[in-house]
């Protein structure tokens, strides 16, 4: 930087370049031509994604999601099927395992389904299990629903939900943080939990074990000072949740979503009142 401001100045005394120096020219003019490879690739790479029906968001831009503005770790480009609006303000993940029993299925159902029912954007991971169960009731319920892939947008996984992602994409977006068309791996995961969290307002936990993604979203919420719900069964049979629930003051045991709807618009009052103040 300290050398191309220099050259700059330099410029900047006479356009020619006449007061360059020959190296300080060859360089200049080689990063000049870098650079107008690079915005050619990038336009290229910004229709390709077009072309594929797929928006890409960046944290500068004054519609990317206002929750995850408020979080340290939010990442700095989404790219969107479907679409984001300022309903999805209100906006609460549901969460669990893959290997969901009938009961955990239900219940993941009956809170998405309640949670539209008062207006709530139901946010989870398009994962098998209770993500599933959670996408499909806010759905049927006629609500709106975001999946954060671990995967760049245009890859779904698991196969099976392709037909789901697309109802999705009519009733709600399908988001990553992650560039189409390149590949990625487990350790994506992981980070697509921050953002499930970060666009959220709480994140409701259904059924997890101590090593599910589940937990890591938990945790994430509490470290972005956000509410997370741990549904009564969960507590009962997991010590994770227990010992969160003895440890965070955010953490709270609910049975279902009426507790959870009193919670939300009671912070969202107080939210309220203190911006009219």
């Amino acid at each position: 930087m300290c050398r191309l401001s220099l050259v700059l100045d330099e410029l900047a005394l006479d356009r020619s370049g006449s007061l360059l120096d020959d190296e300080d020219r060859t360089w200049f003019e080689a990063a000049v031509e870098r650079g107008r490879e690079r915005t050619s690739f990038w336009g290229e790479e910004l229709e390709r994604l077009r072309r594929q029906d797929i928006r890409v968001m960046a944290c500068t831009d004054s519609d990317y999601p206002v929750n995850l503005t408020l979080v340290h770790d939010a990442p700095p480009v989404l790219f969107v099927r479907g679409g984001l609006n300022e309903d999805d303000r209100r906006a609460v993940a549901v969460v669990g395992t893959r290997k969901a029993s009938p009961d955990g299925l239900s219940r993941a159902s009956a809170i998405s389904t309640d949670l539209v029912a008062h207006r709530y954007t139901v946010v989870s991971g398009l994962a098998k299990g209770i993500d599933t169960a959670a996408h499909s009731a806010a759905l049927n319920a006629g609500g709106r629903t975001v999946a954060v892939f671990g995967t760049p947008v245009e890859t779904i996984y698991p196969a099976a939900n392709r037909g789901l992602a697309r109802q999705i994409v009519r009733n709600g977006a399908c988001v990553s943080q992650f560039l189409p068309g390149v590949r990625t791996g487990r350790w994506c995961f992981p980070a697509r939990n921050l953002t499930g969290s970060g666009l959220s307002l709480a994140t409701v936990v259904v059924e997890a074990s101590a090593t599910s993604g589940a937990r890591l979203q938990a945790e994430a919420a509490l470290r972005h000072g956000k509410r997370v719900f741990l549904v009564e069964s969960l507590v009962t049979a997991q010590p994770w949740a227990q010992q969160m629930d003895a440890a965070a003051h955010n953490a709270t045991v609910v049975r279902d979503a009426d507790q959870i709807v009193t919670a939300l618009e009671a912070d969202l009052a107080v939210s309220s009142d203190a911006v009219s103040a």
